[in-house]
């Protein structure tokens, strides 16, 4: 059985051919009408093709190399040879595989063992092979679930499983979804939610970064600096904003996607799982207005997904990306791996604005203990006093060697917190006082 999506492209390509007045239904009159539909233009921009580039090819070679009927002459459409094969096969594979509905997917993965034609020819111009499309469909959503609207979030809190609007289960292992929310997180959904804590201070790297992002070409800032400085809040940081609508009005429709590196590489057994899944990625980010990706420890990406003796890795891939100014990426990384990896890659490191992200002071730590102060009060259920915040800051500074502020200093009172509620002695107001503090940076010392 065809699906709905399937049979709407086939009644698109008849329709193409009648209007261009040809006599042959052929596999390029059908991969025009699949790029037409919603499902099959989202698979195949999906595995990293520029539609309209797509379309303009298709369009040039049905004006260079067929022949129009004459006019008056009105004969019956005829489905090429190919046209048929590649339908047969696609049933063929579908039945062998125990299922009944043949997708958009399954008929352009079809169309991969038609080699001569030129439909194959301008997909691979694309970059697409058979393997990126069965990638692609394979983590993508059904036919069934675009009409159903299926509850498909990752990892449901409640039980493990989703709800259709009839309130049928859709969690089981049979949920799909698209690479953008199986290897992202869109951490301006997370600040709407209530998830990300503030950034206290840093204006004028945010200024800077607002600035770079803002830019036509290499409009890719990378925070460089010391672990545990605040490079990773900076860009959830700037997802706040953006939710709070505290940004120039070129920022206010943006999402922040934070790429998850592990899942993107986790069960990548063979040449092209990788690559597909990156590329996947990107795709739908390039077709998503005002996205901007951002790579936490990006020197990571330099050899990620790289087989032996092989030089395609994440950094080859996000390249071209990056070089046309189509997909804004944050990067960031410490000094050491900046250096010792990610500048030797000069063709990606020109393509970003280093932005260095340097330890505050003990004054400016205070300020951001204070701006942090009431979550982790809440959390604890306690009171943190002023010189219990000014002596976390201090004292951390001071006695914890190897690590900076103000992570060490957000450590301490989260710790405080901790201590304070397990010990056996509590004040009447559950206040934190400097005693606390002392006592838990002598551990952690």
């Amino acid at each position: 059985m065809l699906s709905k999506a399937l049979e709407q492209a086939l009644t698109s390509a008849v329709n193409e051919v009648r209007l261009r007045n040809h006599e042959f239904l052929t596999l390029e009159h059908l991969l025009y009408a699949i790029i037409q539909e919603e499902m099959g233009a989202d698979v195949i921009a999906g595995c990293g093709a520029d539609l309209p580039k797509l379309r303009s090819q298709l369009e040039r070679f049905f004006d260079e190399n067929l022949e129009p009927l004459p006019t008056g002459v009105d004969t019956e459409v005829i489905q090429t040879l190919g046209v048929r094969r590649v339908l047969q096969r696609a049933i063929w594979q579908k039945k062998a595989a125990g299922k009944d509905s043949v997708e958009v997917g399954d008929v352009v993965a079809a169309m991969f063992e038609e080699e001569d034609s030129y439909a194959v020819y301008f997909l691979k111009t694309h970059d697409i092979s058979r393997l990126d499309i069965l990638e692609y469909i394979s983590h993508s959503m059904t036919e069934n679930d675009w009409a159903e609207g299926l509850d498909i979030s990752p990892n449901p809190q409640h039980g493990g499983t989703g709800a259709s609007p009839e309130g049928k289960p859709s969690g089981g292992k049979d949920d799909k979804k698209s690479p953008l929310e199986e290897f992202t997180t869109n951490l301006t959904q997370r600040a709407r939610d209530g998830k990300i804590d503030p950034l206290i201070g840093r204006d004028s790297e945010v200024e800077r970064t607002l600035q770079v992002l803002s830019r036509r070409r290499k409009n890719n800032p990378i925070f460089v600096g010391d672990p545990g400085v605040g490079k990773t809040a900076m860009a959830e940081g700037l997802a706040l904003a953006i939710a709070k609508d505290n940004v120039p009005k070129s920022f206010e429709n943006t999402d922040v996607f934070a790429l998850d590196m592990g899942a993107l590489l986790a069960g990548t057994k063979y040449r092209g799982d990788f690559e597909s899944r990156l590329k996947g990625v990107l795709a739908q980010l390039k077709h998503k207005e005002g996205a901007i990706l951002f790579v936490d420890e990006i020197h990571t990406i330099v050899g990620a997904g790289a087989v032996s003796g092989g030089s395609m890795d994440a950094s080859n891939i996000l390249k071209p990306f990056l070089a046309s100014g189509e997909i804004r990426c944050i990067g960031a990384t410490t000094y050491e791996e900046y250096k010792n990896h990610f500048e030797k890659d000069r063709a990606l490191s020109r393509r970003f604005q280093k932005i260095d992200i340097s330890e505050p002071t003990v004054d400016e730590t205070i300020e951001i203990l204070k701006g942090l102060k009431p979550y982790y009060e809440e959390h604890h259920n306690v009171l943190y006093a002023p010189s219990a915040i000014k002596a976390a800051a201090e004292l951390s500074g001071r006695h914890i060697n190897e690590r900076f502020l103000p992570d060490k200093a957000i450590d301490v009172i989260d710790e405080a917190g901790a201590f304070y509620n397990l010990s056996q002695r509590k004040r009447k107001d559950n206040r934190i006082v400097v005693s606390d503090m002392e006592k838990v940076i002598s551990k952690m010392a």
